[in-house]
């Protein structure tokens, strides 16, 4: 007899409220057990919204003014990435798989994920590529980007299909520091994203985007595309996700925005900075007595970076003196302890951030 043929659950949605188009893969993610199939989930929400990333800090990244009198409801996910607007015109592609059956570096997991989403737009005309570390390209645009986090015990890859993107929308929901900025970040997604309905004159039909993506997916991971639904696990756990991700308590919790560089007494100070590394934006949030760190929290646009990873950091680097090689022992401990890796996020560019922290502490 030959070797059975590996079945993936395909379980298409169609077209859902917001918050569900994020809660659908975290709930199989948390409902996943030995015997749950590798699953594609196929969504896109009825209505617009805006998501912004887990180690994001809400107020900082959204104008949350506009959002209110735009009715966009604002969701925060636990994948990586950065502040984004999402509405119909695209079409989510979620992948909730058993880590054993995915590359595990994490750029061949990235390079693996969106290897039949290319071919499925070079099957429409769309010249698609893989720009390393986690984006879709075409002629040196960007046609989408993808995020990745471990949920319960699945590995998530998430991505979609642009049809259409609404880029003035975009530059409008984002908290900027100045309409001139604003302008610029609008000009920016002008030049530099393109869509299916740009590139092609429309955008094409999704049943046949659909079809051609599963087969694709099929072919190149050996496996049967079966259709299914969510179990009653999994749809109880989506229930509860749906509160939980509208609760302010979820999406603030990252607390209140502290103001750098402020004088608590003589010795305390409290500071944000922030840190461009290649692999995304390292924001810090930092106590300090004396040259000491007595307290961190970290944020930023970083992606796929589990949140237990961020906290243990956070928790390695309390009592930390602020010199290099102190630092540099600290981070580096907590790295390999936690198996913390995000790539171009290195550990020079942590230490660097820190660092940035003592350039503003008054001379002992």
């Amino acid at each position: 007899m030959g070797e059975k043929k590996k079945v993936i659950r395909l379980i298409d949605l169609g077209e859902v409220p917001p918050v569900r188009s994020q809660t659908c893969y975290h709930a199989v993610g948390y409902a996943f057990g030995p015997e749950t199939p590798n699953t594609i989930i196929l969504v896109s929400p009825k209505t617009p919204y805006v998501c912004v990333g887990f180690h994001q800090e809400v107020e900082r990244e959204v104008d949350l003014d506009y959002c209110r009198q735009a009715g966009l409801p604002v969701y925060r996910r636990e994948v990586g990435g950065g502040a984004v607007y999402l509405d119909r015109h695209q079409l989510f592609v979620q992948w909730i798989f058993n880590p054993e059956s995915l590359p595990q570096s994490l750029e061949e997991k990235f390079k693996f994920y969106v290897e039949p989403m290319i071919r499925t737009y070079r099957a429409i005309g769309v010249e698609a590529s893989f720009r390393p570390i986690n984006d879709i390209h075409v002629s040196g645009k960007k046609i989408g980007g993808t995020g990745a986090a471990r949920i319960g015990q699945a590995e998530v890859l998430v991505g979609s299909f642009m049809f259409d993107f609404d880029k003035k929308t975009m530059a409008r929901v984002l908290r900027v520091a100045s309409e001139k900025m604003r302008d610029k970040v609008f000009q920016s997604l002008e030049q530099y994203m393109t869509t299916m309905k740009e590139l092609l004159g429309e955008a094409p039909e999704r049943e046949r985007v659909k079809e051609i993506y599963l087969q694709q997916v099929s072919e190149l991971l050996g496996a049967e595309v079966r259709e299914g639904g969510m179990n009653e696990a999994e749809l109880a756990e989506a229930e509860r996700l749906d509160q939980l991700f509208q609760s302010p308590d979820w999406i603030f919790q990252k607390g209140p925005l502290r103001p750098p560089a402020v004088k608590i007494h003589e010795d305390v100070h409290v500071q944000e900075i922030d840190y461009k590394a290649p692999g995304g934006l390292i924001r810090l949030t930092a106590r300090t007595r004396g040259q000491q760190l007595h307290s961190v929290w970290i944020s930023g646009d970083f992606t796929a970076i589990p949140k237990e990873a961020v906290t243990d950091l956070e928790k390695a680097l309390s009592g930390v003196t602020l010199d290099e090689k102190s630092v540099t022992e600290a981070v580096s401990r907590a790295l390999q302890e936690s198996g913390l890796y995000c790539p171009g996020v290195e550990l020079a560019h942590w230490v660097s951030a820190l660092l940035k922290i003592r350039e503003n502490l008054p001379p002992q």
